[in-house]
């Protein structure tokens, strides 16, 4: 309660404000570009290694000017889309009968932590052998990356669902398709956004290395071409493209998380 008391008592002045928050932002990039035309201008590296400021923009205006980067990147979300669409839903099911099931949870949970951190780029070469050399082996290591967070983060999020709310829900005598969709998923919004964040970083983190391992059209197949050819402002400049698609999907996934809680 003395806690909960200094932490209500601190002036609102002493709180950040968007302004400073912002102002902050702008401050660390500012220094990262900094740093890196610094560090481009400096020799210590081999020439090119760390090419300009301005060369990764001329890199970066080519490429959003070239009809093929946007085939590529057609592919590769369609990819990476189809990827978190699946194992998202699937992980989803799984983490709600892990969940809800002690038996079963006993049996197989552990088995999911376990798996859970193995680096699933050890698995392409079944996924080559059972999909084949085309999309669907860069959706499956997709799928099998963001599998496994959002189980977890399911069923974690399962233990925590107000009890009351499941006996509500069994004495409507509800079915177990009415209980995940109007008890658990409702009551489960904030850890399936969770899980949904981190699967997404690893759908695209998989559905990348696929894509350098073996393709002929996508982003992975983009930035492999052109580190083969040392266009580093290139490389750098689809590095970009992602980075900033990567941000704006995770900025999505939180506003409708938090539009979701509030209503």
């Amino acid at each position: 309660m003395a806690a909960t008391a200094r932490v209500a008592s601190v002036p609102s002045a002493a709180l950040p404000t968007p302004r400073r928050v912002l102002l902050l932002r702008v401050a660390i990039v500012a220094f990262v570009l900094v740093a890196w035309q610094t560090l481009s201008m400096s020799g210590l590296l081999f020439r090119d290694v760390v090419p300009s400021l301005a060369a990764i923009g001329r890199a970066l205006l080519a490429l959003l000017t070239n009809g093929d980067f946007y085939a590529n990147l057609g592919v590769t979300l369609g990819e990476i889309a189809a990827a978190l669409a699946i194992g998202g839903l699937a992980g989803l099911a799984v983490g709600i009968l892990l969940g809800a099931n002690r038996f079963l949870s006993q049996a197989y949970e552990a088995m999911v932590y376990y798996l859970g951190p193995t680096p699933k780029i050890i698995f392409f070469p079944v996924m080559i052998m059972w999909f084949g050399v085309g999309s669907g082996s860069k959706i499956a290591m997709g799928v099998l990356s963001c599998f496994f967070p959002i189980v977890i983060s399911t069923a974690a999020g399962m233990r925590e669902v107000d009890a009351v709310l499941i006996r509500v829900g069994r004495s409507f005598r509800l079915t177990a398709w009415q209980m995940a969709t109007k008890i658990y998923v409702p009551a489960l919004r904030q850890p399936i956004i969770n899980g949904v964040r981190l699967g997404l970083g690893v759908a695209i983190i998989g559905t990348l290395l696929a894509e350098t391992k073996l393709s002929n059209k996508g982003m992975g197949y983009l930035i492999i071409q052109a580190y083969s050819t040392f266009d580093m402002p290139k490389m750098y400049a689809l590095l970009i493209v992602l980075f900033v698609l990567a941000i704006g999907a995770n900025a999505v996934i939180g506003r409708l998380g938090r539009s979701a809680q509030r209503a």
